[in-house]
């Protein structure tokens, strides 16, 4: 399973921004994919979580609302929408899939493969 992130940059407070991230090498309907964040000097943080087939969706707290997580079939392409943005959301940005969707959706040594991260800075 190869995962490749992108689509991060610079963003203004209140803006928005999408990332994309694209999957290869793996019939996925049975996997979970997601996206983390990894901001400097802190640990990897789960930011959103979806079941492929069937669509389950999972948020940490601090983005419900703002964030949209999906996936298009057609593509084998995971996203990640990103509105209101706010400078704690500055952070590297990686996806990361699995086999099969687990209750702790939210800890990021559940998951297998990792995507390179993008960067995305809010900043004015």
């Amino acid at each position: 399973v190869q995962l490749q992130a992108s689509g991060g940059g610079l963003v203004q407070p209140g803006g928005s921004l999408r990332l994309s991230c694209a999957a290869s090498g793996g019939s996925f309907n049975d996997y979970a994919l997601g996206w983390f964040r990894q901001a400097p000097g802190k640990e990897r943080e789960v930011v959103a979580v979806i079941r492929w087939g069937g669509g389950r969706t999972a948020y940490a707290d601090s983005v419900k609302g703002r964030f949209t997580i999906s996936r298009d079939y057609a593509k084998n392409t995971l996203y990640l929408q990103m509105n209101r943005l706010n400078p704690e959301d500055t952070s590297v940005y990686y996806c990361a899939a699995r086999i099969r969707w687990t209750t702790n959706w939210g800890s990021a040594s559940e998951y297998n493969y990792w995507g390179q991260g993008t960067l995305v800075t809010v900043s004015s």
